[in-house]
């Protein structure tokens, strides 16, 4: 399975790319992360709870960071095993290039392998169950940053901008 995509996120490049080095944004933006360990030198062990068609497993994994140029682009690549369910691996390049506005264009390529049940589904599920995680977790990785959106849910506070947790930190 092979898919790119971008996605425009409000914040400067060196923002975003320490945001995409550190374990708790990314365990936050994976959907159904349960555990998120390591760094970028050495790589990020995590534990992933999915449900791919009628095939629900729990995948653990290890992701390793390549090819940085920092803060213009890195190769991620991991693979991950779901017991009885099967394997998923594949790698990411992802570049990010500053905008006119003052934001950062992150745009990625991925490439992925299945096997085991997960395999037997068809290429058809697993190929939209990827579509559908890579652009949860960018959605997230927008709004870690960024904060929600406008028009998204508030918390009872009058605070005019909201913000991520990460942006409050860095800002």
């Amino acid at each position: 399975m092979h898919m790119n995509d971008s996605q425009e996120i409000n914040a400067p490049v060196e923002q975003v790319w320490a945001a995409i080095l550190d374990a708790e944004i990314l365990k936050q933006c994976v959907p159904g992360c349960t555990e998120m360990a390591g760094n970028a030198e050495d790589g990020f062990d995590a534990t992933v709870v999915q449900k791919v068609g009628p095939v629900k497993a729990t995948f653990k994994g290890h992701v390793s960071l390549s090819d940085m140029n920092a803060p213009n682009s890195l190769h991620l690549s991991g693979e991950g095993k779901g017991g009885a369910a099967g394997f998923a691996k594949g790698g990411a390049d992802v570049s990010l290039s500053a905008t006119e506005n003052g934001g950062t264009l992150l745009e990625y390529t991925v490439e992925a392998k299945v096997g085991g049940k997960l395999a037997q589904l068809g290429s058809r599920i697993v190929d939209g169950f990827a579509k559908k995680m890579a652009d949860q977790f960018f959605t997230n990785f927008k709004t870690a940053i960024e904060g929600p959106s406008e028009e998204g849910e508030t918390d009872g506070e009058d605070s005019g901008e909201k913000k991520g947790w990460f942006k409050r930190i860095v800002s």
